[in-house]
C-alpha cells in the first residue's frame, strides 16, 4: 500500500475490535497507538486519524498539531463532554458507531485509493466586486477537468453562480441546499456521484438555494470528501470571508486573489490581500488589464503578492457564458491561457491539510 498507515489511538478493546474488522472491509493498515505520546510521533504522517472516546482527553491536552481528517469515534451516542475533547483534538467530526459503519468503511477505502496524491486545492478570491473572481475559478476548473478529475465548489452565496457559469445550471445533480438537507455521513465516491458533471469536472453550486450561510463543520467535511476523491479541487471563494470560508481559505495549498488594474481596484484588493495573509501563506495574485490600466507587474508589488497570471480582454466572454458554453471555449483565449499558466506552475501541497 502506498498510503501511510491510518493511526488509531485507543485503549479500548471493543473499538479496536471494531476498527480491525472495518479496517480489514477496506483493505487498510491500522498503526494502532494505546499512548500518546507514542502516537503523536505518528499524528502528521498518517494518512488519516482516528481517536477514541476512551483517549480523545488525553490527546486533546497534548495539543496535537492541526490537520485534515482527524475522526473521534465513540462506541454508541456520544455525550457533550466528547464533543468539547473533539474540538480540541482537532477533529471534523465525532463518528458513532455501529450507526455510520459504512461511511467509516468508506472512509478507510478513500484514504486507501487518495492519501498518496491528496487534491491540489486552490481558492479564488475576488479583489473588489465585479473582479472577476468567480470567472476565473470557473476557467480553472474547466481547464484542470481536461487533464484531472476536478471539483469546483461555490462558497459565494451572493456570486453568479459557477454552475450557471460554466453550463450547468439546468443540470442534474445536488446543490448546496439538498447536500445539506440529506442524512448520513459523506463519502469521496457519494460526494461526485452525486453532483452534476460536465466532462471530468464536478460542480457544487447554490443553483436556486436561498444561499443561507454554511456551517463551518458541512463545509470541512465536504472539503474533506471533495479532496479524497479528485486531483484538484477549485473554490470560489467570497470576497467578505463567513467562518466557513475562512477555514477552507486557510486549507487551500493556494490562494489566487483577482485584482482590476486600476487604482480603486488596487486599493480594494490589497485590504482582502491583507486579510487573507493572516490566514495563508501561499498567495498569489491574477491581474485582470483592461484598455487602459496599471502594468500587472505593478499591480502586483502594490498587493505585496507574487504574479501568478494575468488576463487581457476576452472577446464575446458574456455571450459564451450567456449560451452555456463557458467561460473558455477556445483553448486559445485570455482566460484559458492565463488558467494552463496557473496549472503549470509547480503544486506544493500542504502535509495532510495542514494550514499556516
Amino acid at each position: 500500500m502506498n498510503a501511510a498507515p491510518v493511526l488509531l489511538i485507543t485503549r479500548d478493546d471493543l473499538l479496536l475490535d471494531d476498527l480491525l474488522r472495518l479496517a480489514a472491509a477496506a483493505g487498510v493498515e491500522l498503526d494502532v497507538a494505546h499512548d500518546t505520546t507514542s502516537a503523536l510521533r505518528s499524528w502528521s504522517a498518517a494518512a488519516a486519524v482516528l481517536v477514541g472516546a476512551d483517549q480523545a482527553d488525553v490527546v486533546g491536552l497534548q495539543r496535537p498539531p492541526r490537520r485534515d481528517e482527524v475522526h473521534v469515534l465513540s462506541r454508541g451516542a456520544p455525550g457533550d463532554g466528547l464533543f468539547r475533547a473533539a474540538l480540541a483534538v482537532g477533529a471534523q467530526d465525532v463518528v458513532e458507531l455501529p450507526a455510520s459503519e459504512a461511511w467509516m468503511v468508506e472512509l478507510l477505502t478513500d484514504v486507501m485509493d487518495g492519501a498518496s496524491r491528496r487534491a491540489w486545492t486552490l481558492g479564488v478570491v475576488p479583489g473588489a466586486g465585479g473582479a472577476g473572481g468567480t470567472t476565473f475559478a470557473c476557467a480553472l476548473a474547466v481547464t484542470a477537468a481536461r487533464r484531472e478529475t476536478t471539483v469546483l465548489i461555490d462558497l459565494d452565496p451572493l456570486g453568479p453562480g459557477v454552475d450557471r457559469v460554466v453550463g450547468l445550471d439546468d443540470s442534474g445533480g445536488v446543490r448546496w441546499d439538498a447536500l445539506l438537507a440529506a442524512s448520513g455521513r459523506l463519502g469521496s465516491r457519494s460526494l461526485r456521484a452525486a453532483l452534476p458533471h460536465l466532462g471530468g469536472l464536478a460542480v457544487l453550486g447554490w443553483g436556486n438555494g436561498s444561499g443561507d450561510p454554511l456551517e463551518a463543520a458541512s463545509v470541512r467535511e465536504v472539503l474533506s470528501a471533495a479532496r479524497r476523491g479528485h486531483e484538484v479541487v477549485v473554490v470560489d471563494l467570497p470576497r467578505v470571508l463567513d467562518e466557513a470560508a475562512v477555514e477552507v481559505a486557510a486549507r487551500c495549498d493556494q490562494l489566487l486573489v483577482v485584482a482590476g488594474a486600476t487604482v480603486p481596484a488596487v486599493s480594494s484588493a490589497a485590504k482582502v490581500a491583507a486579510r487573507l495573509r493572516e490566514l495563508n501563506d501561499r498567495l498569489g495574485a491574477v491581474v485582470c488589464r483592461g484598455s487602459a490600466s496599471l502594468p500587472a507587474d505593478q499591480v502586483a508589488r502594490a498587493l505585496g503578492l507574487p504574479l501568478v497570471a494575468q488576463l487581457g480582454r476576452q472577446r464575446h466572454l458574456a455571450e459564451d457564458v450567456d449560451l452555456g458554453l463557458g467561460p473558455v471555449r477556445s483553448s486559445r483565449s485570455p482566460l484559458a491561457r492565463a488558467a494552463r499558466g496557473v496549472l503549470g506552475r509547480p503544486r506544493l501541497t500542504r502535509p495532510n491539510g495542514v494550514a499556516a
